[in-house]
């Protein structure tokens, strides 16, 4: 009998254990990943601004920066469930790599340039990298080791990336929007001195995509270099276009999915929105400079990273989609206060956005991948191309902000938070029942 007690005993020590034996560096290196993106995602954001001082243009076309980082995210998904398909999860996050360093060392022709549109193609190529490494790192994390771990450690890994949307944005703030904010009086100057001035401004923008740059090449050559045998799931065949079809088929009929990838785009937009512009709004609101919006926004994204571990620990004890629907409701409430209440106390509502989102793309996830089986990870590239909300929707934003005002402009994510927060009584309705702060997976519909 002790013979046979104890391989059991072996195997329950295995299948609690975090990570696979000899896993632990390159499980080190993909981290390293979440938070690179979110640094890259969020010392972009500052630049709509950035550039609308450097070019003297309006905010619709600045808010282009938007459009080229986000829509790289659309068009890339299904490249990159495509690449980790054929060639492994290694595969798709060395790629991802490789393309996010050489679209942030484009910055250094790009500055030397001096156009808008290099800056925009060097931007498209860091996120295309990015939506390939996001494509990839979430279910390779989850193949470092046992199943019942899974969660647990993809858990772990996403903590880092609101640590990168908090080191970009302190990025921005400290070495470029301070450089950027002082005021320039073109028609006091030479072409040769104006050029001067934009020079030096855009050798600003070019130093911390240099150093970002860096740090992808390093992270790159550690996963290139690592031994650990590559994990692969199964996927269907890249080539067969029947199985092609039947996943697209069975992602069709799950409501909660296709209604998902919509709240995901929206949810993704009022992100991005409220992001973007909390610096326009502290500047009509309380007459502030574009440093004091980069702080604001930096404590922003101080909330959305506290408010990621409270909730974390709420949806243990509520379910998850009851705390989304309320969330959403205030996030819509904050809107529509800073819209009449451009002040101080309009400027504390937008930056209270924040601990309304910190929930909301990891719980749409989760709902709209539940009861998927097979096409999990082809739905996954779904949600991916999802934020492309994040493309459109600031420049709809900067559209209503260029013909009213910063505070008006925020009935945009207003209308976002309000689909998101549909989409919550949409599950509700559903009557799927929590397990482990989760919903329970559902049949196709």
């Amino acid at each position: 009998m002790a013979t046979e007690v104890e391989p059991e005993q072996n195997n329950t020590v295995r299948e609690n254990k975090l990570l696979y034996p000899g896993m632990g560096l390159l499980f080190v290196a993909i981290t390293c990943c979440f938070l690179i993106w979110g640094v890259a995602a969020d010392l972009t954001t500052p630049m709509v601004a950035g550039f609308r001082r450097i070019f003297d243009m309006s905010t619709f076309q600045a808010s282009l920066v938007q459009l080229a980082y986000y829509g790289a995210y659309f068009l890339l998904a299904i490249p990159a469930s495509l690449i980790n398909a054929r060639f492994g999860y290694k595969a798709g996050l060395t790629v991802g790599l490789g393309l996010a360093a050489l679209g942030s060392f484009a910055f250094y022709p790009a500055s030397q340039i001096m156009t808008y549109g290099a800056f925009l193609a060097a931007l498209f190529a860091i996120a295309a990298g990015c939506s390939i490494l996001e494509t990839s790192a979430n279910p390779y994390v989850i193949s470092l080791g046992p199943e019942e771990t899974g969660t647990r450690r993809l858990n772990f890994a996403q903590a880092f990336n609101p640590v990168g949307t908090n080191l970009g944005v302190l990025l921005a703030a400290v070495f470029i929007l301070p450089k950027l904010d002082a005021e320039v009086n073109a028609s006091a100057m030479s072409a040769e001195q104006l050029r001067q001035v934009r020079a030096d401004q855009l050798t600003a923008v070019m130093g911390p995509y240099i150093g970002l740059g860096v740090a992808l090449v390093a992270i790159l050559i550690i996963i290139a270099v690592v031994k650990e045998p590559e994990i692969r799931e199964e996927f269907p065949d890249a080539g067969d276009t029947s199985s092609a079809g039947a996943v697209v088929g069975q992602l069709w009929r799950n409501r909660h999915y296709r209604y998902g990838v919509i709240a995901q785009f929206f949810n993704v937009a009022a992100q991005v929105c409220t992001w973007t512009y909390i610096i326009q709004y502290t500047q009509q609101a309380i007459n502030g400079s574009l440093q004091l919006g980069g702080y604001l926004l930096q404590v922003s994204l101080l909330i959305f990273l506290v408010s990621r571990f409270i909730m974390t620990w709420v949806i243990g004890k509520v379910r998850a989609t009851i705390v989304l629907l309320v969330l959403g409701a205030l996030a819509v409430a904050l809107c529509l206060f800073a819209m009449v209440s451009p002040n101080m106390a309009g400027v504390a509502a937008v930056v209270g956005l924040s601990f309304c989102l910190s929930l909301m793309f990891p719980t749409i996830y989760g709902v709209a991948l539940k009861g998927l089986g097979p096409a999990t990870k082809f739905g996954a590239a779904g949600l991916v191309m999802a934020i492309v909300g994040g493309a459109i929707m600031p420049l709809v934003q900067g559209r209503v902000l260029d013909s009213t005002s910063p505070a008006i402009s925020f009935i945009v994510p207003a209308i976002c938070y309000g689909v998101v927060t549909c989409y919550a009584l949409f599950d509700l309705k559903a009557k799927r029942q929590p397990i482990g702060g989760h919903p329970a997976a559902a049949p196709a519909e």
